[in-house]
């Protein structure tokens, strides 16, 4: 067993040589030397018996040089420098010194490059090393990851050949699988614990790998992988290593237009090496859940710092498969091309197109007429996601420099099922309309057509009507959808012909095949749910407006009004606005059948 503390050497010379503590032209000062070895530009004085003793090295060096050239030799890229040279010579020489998580990776490497092996001497300095390694080290996850981080700064042909590299990596992934089932009992027994301690029970080592480089680090988290260690724990640990790695880079970055016509530094190409490598780390069993704000956050740094385009396409697809759960503020990513919107609308456009293709998928997985049901998850995701691109329009509309053909482009994407009610979609073309003042009409026309006014609520068709920023044509038809619903409503037909128009043309034509016939089936389903959520909101305010005309009736019953004129006053209020622009578009009953009917 090494001892963590000292380690001499067996065998001591003659006279014991003094060490002074710099490092000048004489090691000794008792004894005069016989050879001159030096080292990164250091001179040793020695002595050739306990090196040629101990070393193959400078044994084979002494025996090549000739005449005077043998009391003078240099030591080429000597791995560790002069410091680490200098323990070596103490151990040939006899000399008390320790051992430490910091050296011993210098020693090792020394020991190989001097040929300090068995075959000179027992217990020799690789020999002593190795037992250190092997007792000491490799059985602590702490001492592993000390003793490969040290090894960054040596040469990487020694310590590949040496193999120390692999052995902490292998010792620190074994280590993590040892504390994992530690603390799996741990948890257990912190069951009625707090959160806190079940955390730190669970991976207490993450934050020791974060002093790796990213070269070390990647081969311990593959050989973690390779060995079972929990992907929670592997995440965590990437996400604690990004932290403290790429730290550094602010917001201003992002708004600088200068910087995009200016090379990357050393720091930002280092930066994006390790973006990519954290990147392709990510577990990719279904189980594990990664954190969208951490998904978010490397994919800006993807943008920034200029990562390949299969890290980007990742990190999208990544956050694709969750796009339900995103809020707004995650969308919100700036844009690094100057001239161009404030916003980065290309990224959010290629989400959706990766959401959709997985609804899709889903949607082809389930295929059976059970899957459907009215609760579809498929669906509700589809709807959670229009809301929040609704709420993503309406927040980058009145950015001056967004062009109506990006705009349009992330209307469009989304089917017309993703929407119940068209309100929010309403109300971000109206901000755009406000903050792009010198749209032709065609283009106005263009972008008002694909609002549906039958998905839109009475509030917001109250303040169409009355919207002097829509075409004409527009507001004619939210008038007419208006009176329309009132009409329907008080007949007591509130959409039966729609959904009886519906069912009759959801009947399977014998021509088709049952793959097409059940497709259309399931068309004509989420044509039938989305009709009944609407209904679902034209029946609340139906409902407030019968209140409504309840109450009036009963004001009005004392001067001798009839229900037909009541009626008639509700009809009114709801074709007749008040405001600013309101006379504009007010039409008689005989104008808007005209207009409607051309």
């Amino acid at each position: 067993m090494v001892s963590e503390t000292s380690l001499s050497s067996s065998k001591r010379s003659p006279a014991t040589p003094k060490f002074c503590n710099s490092f000048t032209t004489r090691i000794f000062a008792d004894v005069a030397g016989d050879i001159t070895i030096v080292v990164d530009g250091e001179s040793f004085l020695l002595h050739k018996f306990p090196l040629v003793t101990l070393s193959g090295k400078i044994r084979k060096m002494v025996a090549e040089a000739k005449g005077s050239n043998v009391s003078n030799l240099e030591l080429l890229n000597f791995p560790g420098g002069h410091q680490t040279f200098e323990l070596a010579m103490k151990f040939c020489y006899g000399m008390n010194f320790e051992i430490t998580t910091f050296n011993v990776a210098r020693l090792l490497c020394a020991a190989e490059y001097l040929e300090m092996t068995e075959e000179y001497r027992e217990q020799n300095l690789i020999s002593r090393a190795e037992i250190y390694l092997n007792e000491i080290v490799f059985q602590s996850l702490q001492k592993s990851v000390e003793v490969l981080s040290t090894c960054e700064m040596l040469p990487p042909d020694i310590v590949d050949e040496i193999e120390i590299s692999n052995g902490c990596v292998e010792a620190i992934a074994m280590n993590a699988c040892k504390e994992q089932l530690v603390s799996g009992l741990s948890k257990l027994d912190c069951d009625g614990e707090s959160r806190e301690l079940k955390e730190d029970c669970v991976a207490w080592w993450v934050e020791d790998l974060s002093v790796l480089s990213i070269d070390y680090f990647q081969r311990v988290i593959c050989a973690m992988g390779r060995m079972g260690v929990r992907s929670d724990s592997i995440i965590a640990s990437l996400m604690h290593y990004a932290q403290s790695s790429l730290k550094g880079i602010g917001k201003c970055q992002f708004w600088n237009p200068s910087r995009t016509n200016s090379s990357p530094t050393s720091v930002e190409k280092d930066q994006k090496i390790i973006v990519e490598t954290l990147v392709s780390l990510m577990p990719t069993d279904k189980s594990s859940s990664i954190p969208l704000t951490f998904l978010f956050g490397m994919l800006k740094m993807a943008i920034m710092l200029g990562a390949i385009i299969p890290c980007r396409l990742e990190l999208e697809r990544r956050i694709a498969l969750r796009l339900e759960m995103v809020s707004l503020d995650d969308l919100l990513i700036p844009s690094l091309q100057s001239g161009d919107s404030l916003f980065d609308v290309d990224t959010v456009h290629r989400l959706l197109v990766n959401f959709l293709q997985r609804v899709e998928e889903e949607e082809t997985e389930d295929y059976g007429y059970e899957s459907d049901g009215f609760c579809s998850s498929g669906h509700g995701s589809l709807l959670k996601v229009g809301q929040l691109i609704d709420a993503y329009l309406a927040e980058i509309a009145p950015d001056p420099y967004l062009s109506l053909q990006k705009f349009i482009a992330l209307i469009e994407i989304l089917p017309d099922y993703a929407r119940v009610i068209d309100d929010g979609f309403y109300r971000a073309v109206d901000i755009y309309l406000k903050a792009h003042p010198a749209l032709t009409e065609q283009e106005c026309k263009k972008l008002c057509k694909l609002i549906d006014c039958q998905k839109l609520s009475q509030e917001a068709s109250n303040h169409a009507a009355q919207n002097d920023r829509l075409p004409l044509q527009m507001v004619v038809q939210v008038l007419y959808f208006e009176q329309l619903r009132l009409k329907n409503a008080m007949s007591g037909s509130l959409g039966d012909g729609l959904l009886s128009q519906r069912i009759s043309s959801g009947v399977p034509s014998a021509a088709m095949s049952p793959r097409d016939n059940y497709a259309s089936l399931r068309r004509e389903n989420r044509e039938l749910k989305l009709e009944i959520s609407r209904m679902r909101v034209r029946l609340s305010e139906l409902e407030k407006e019968q209140m409504f005309m309840k109450q009036g009736m009963i004001d009005k019953a004392g001067n001798g009004r009839t229900f037909l004129t009541s009626l008639s006053k509700g009809i009114g209020r709801i074709a007749i606005f008040s405001g600013q622009g309101g006379g504009k578009h007010q039409k008689s009953a005989a104008e808007l059948r005209s207009n409607t009917t051309q």
